[in-house]
């Protein structure tokens, strides 16, 4: 899919990983957060890509914060999509090590026709921050939603449910084992 810009969510307390600055975390010689990036250029070279986090040397992007800083992700999503042009926007997190082109392709195609697509996990819950949204679309749901979870912002939008396939169950990496697993498949 053309077209397509990318808001990275990479402004989290991680307090599960202990409060560490995990996109700052290395897997294979990576950030996780360069990882995210290079995976969305890999699939799109033009992409725009904004990540609402702390300012980095390390991926090239654009840096905003949500208001204030860690609001959670639906501020993070207002202030990332504010800087959105394309018809189309990969709503990601900054964890997600196994992230690679051929799951774009997936979501690009589940898209066609619809207004969004997400992953699924095996338990069948939707990865809100694994998704290829309408950009208009996603605007409008904003412009109305006054509350704080991601889940009653983008559920009643209807995506197109993909599963997750060939993904480890660490797809995300939310804690230090979670990491120490990652590191030792992908180094």
């Amino acid at each position: 899919m053309e077209n397509l810009d990318a808001v990275v969510l990479a402004g989290g307390a991680a307090t599960r990983m202990g409060g560490a600055d995990k996109p700052g975390l290395t897997v294979a010689g990576r950030t996780l957060l360069e990882h995210v990036v290079d995976t969305v250029r890999a699939h799109d070279p033009n992409a725009g890509v904004t990540v609402v986090g702390p300012e980095r040397e390390s991926p090239p992007a654009r840096y905003v914060r949500e208001d204030p800083p860690g609001g959670g992700p639906v501020p993070a999503l207002r202030a990332g999509l504010s800087h959105v042009s394309a018809p189309w926007v990969a709503l990601l997190a900054a964890d997600l090590p196994h992230l690679n082109p051929g799951h774009f392709a997936a979501l690009a195609t589940a898209v066609r026709g619809g207004e969004g697509a997400v992953f699924v996990d095996a338990g069948g819950r939707e990865q809100w921050l694994t998704g290829i949204w309408h950009t208009d679309t996603l605007r409008t749901a904003l412009a109305v939603y006054t509350g704080r979870s991601l889940h009653k912002l983008l559920g009643p939008l209807n995506p197109v449910h993909v599963p997750l396939t060939d993904a480890p169950a660490d797809f995300d990496v939310d804690t230090p084992e979670a990491l120490e697993r990652v590191r030792r498949t992908l180094e």
